[in-house]
């Protein structure tokens, strides 16, 4: 990719980048948040067209209009936020636009041969009936890897691959990266994470407000030079945090049951703890064991089977999700786009969605304007959102990581007795991590109570206080993470251990 310039309204996303793959490497595209990666893979892709600049490989020019051009070339990508067709099976996701004809009928059988061959070869382990809605996202990332491999795609483009993996999966994934570079295979991989580009990488190039800052051979260097060439200032990987001084009981947990949406079993079964002022208790484990389905109940998403939730002494069970949230409860939602943002209302819109109809926003049932828009610049200036066009920008338009930082900003903002933060790092950079751990502890520093739901071990030891373990539904052992270690943490995670909470 040769001096490629792309804009959008008020931005610059690309600003002369050149960027040159090798065949059978893994290259890692690194950056913060809005730097400039999704943008310049989509243009690969075809799924934007550059101002400026060249596409060219194995030395000739080539014209890239739409992903069908991609394709046809052997370029295939796997986006950060899945396109997949939820009600459609995981075979029929794969075939989609490339389906096996025979005088106008379908040949399925065929397909299914291949796709089950591919799964096995590269140990995907997919069930190809199974449908879309009803399959883990770690499950859904390697459906979105098959359509890859079925239309025999030779340059691969993982958008954030890990951002929504559990660690055993990010694991399996570095090890299919591994195999597929070993077919020789080309990857484009886009991430955050430092440890991974350590672990797979061969080359890494880093981009920063939208302009190519250098690409360098990943055994000659380190964690540390690469988050400075990428955030152009030291960053701390410590979290810095006040003793421990918890205070009275903020959240009251009683025997709370919910029912499971796919099988017939519960979700969560009978939990039950507190959470105190001034700390931070992490709700640990693996993807699918119920963690989801305990904060879709506590914030009012769904209703519990039985069991009670008291929050400072006022029993929120049945209340609505406006009523939890006057008593003084904040949610950072786990999927953004599903329950964080309304996509495709403006950035200020989204950063009073709940506020609004408190006096300082609204007179007699109308908008405040001007009061929307000052509070929205001043968020936006203390976390640092990135947007093309400040408080009028479309959400759908931001990057991931922006659109996290605006629900986090309004979220912590509100000044909550409780904060709920369902992975609140979830492909963020490493600059926005320290900045976000940082507003979670001043939040404990200032007496409130926190409940963090992640699945980054580092995160989940750095951060907490004490660690409450789930799996299938329970809590299986309460930790502390001064004297725990990750592996023993693990143990609990998968089920092979456990001990009554405390």
């Amino acid at each position: 990719m040769l001096n490629i310039t792309k804009r959008f309204p008020g931005i610059i996303a690309n600003d002369n980048i050149t960027l040159q793959l090798k065949k059978g490497e893994i290259h890692a595209l690194l950056g913060e948040n809005g730097a400039g990666k999704s943008t310049l893979m989509s243009v690969l892709f075809g799924l934007y067209r550059p101002e400026e600049g060249s596409i060219r490989m194995n030395g000739n020019e080539v014209s890239i209009k739409d992903p069908n051009d991609a394709n046809a070339l052997g370029i295939g990508m796997v986006h950060q936020h899945f396109k997949l067709v939820e009600c459609f099976t995981v075979l029929d996701n794969i075939i989609m636009g490339v389906e096996p004809c025979k005088h106008g009928f379908l040949q399925k059988a065929e397909a299914r041969k291949k796709v089950v061959e591919l799964s096995d070869k590269y140990g995907l382990k997919v069930d190809p009936d199974a449908r879309i809605e009803n399959i883990s996202v770690g499950m859904q990332q390697r459906t979105e890897i098959l359509k890859m491999l079925y239309r025999e795609n030779e340059i691969l483009i993982f958008d954030e691959p890990t951002a929504v993996l559990t660690p055993q999966e990010i694991d399996e994934l570095m090890e299919i990266m591994r195999g597929l570079k070993a077919e020789g295979k080309s990857i484009l991989f886009i991430t955050h994470k430092l440890n991974e580009i350590m672990s797979v990488a061969d080359r890494c190039t880093v981009l920063r407000k939208g302009k190519y800052k250098g690409t360098v051979d990943v055994a000659q260097t380190t964690k540390e030079e690469l988050s400075r060439l990428m955030v152009g200032r030291d960053v701390e990987f410590v979290v810095h945090k006040k003793e421990l001084a918890p205070g009275e009981v903020v959240l009251d947990v009683k025997d709370v049951t919910v029912a499971s949406k796919m099988h017939k079993n519960n979700a969560v079964k009978d939990v039950s703890f507190q959470v105190r002022a001034g700390e931070i208790v992490c709700l640990a484990g693996i993807e699918g064991n119920g963690q989801s389905e305990f904060v879709y109940a506590l914030t009012g998403l769904v209703k519990p089977t039985a069991g009670t939730f008291t929050l400072r002494g006022v029993d929120m069970t049945r209340d609505s999700i406006r009523e939890r949230s006057k008593l003084g409860l904040s949610h950072i939602p786990e999927d953004r786009h599903k329950h964080g943002l309304v996509l495709d209302y403006s950035l200020e819109q989204n950063l009073v969605l709940e506020n609004y109809w408190k006096q300082e926003f609204q007179n007699h049932g109308f908008i405040r304007f001007k009061a929307v828009r000052d509070y929205a610049e001043r968020l936006i200036e203390q976390y640092d959102i990135r947007s093309g066009q400040g408080p009028v920008t479309v959400a759908r338009s931001m990057s991931g990581g922006n659109q996290q930082k605006a629900i986090v900003a309004r979220e912590i903002d509100k000044d909550p007795e409780l904060l709920v933060a369902v992975q609140p790092t979830r492909g963020l950079d490493v600059g926005a991590i320290e900045y976000i751990h940082r507003q979670i502890v001043a939040q404990r520093d200032a007496g409130k109570a926190v409940l963090l739901v992640s699945l980054e071990l580092d995160e989940v030891m750095s951060l907490s206080d004490r660690i409450l373990v789930m799996y299938e539904g329970e809590i299986v052992g309460e930790l502390n993470p001064k004297t725990t270690t990750t592996e023993e943490m693990g143990l609990y995670m998968a089920g092979s251990k456990r001990k009554e909470a405390v």
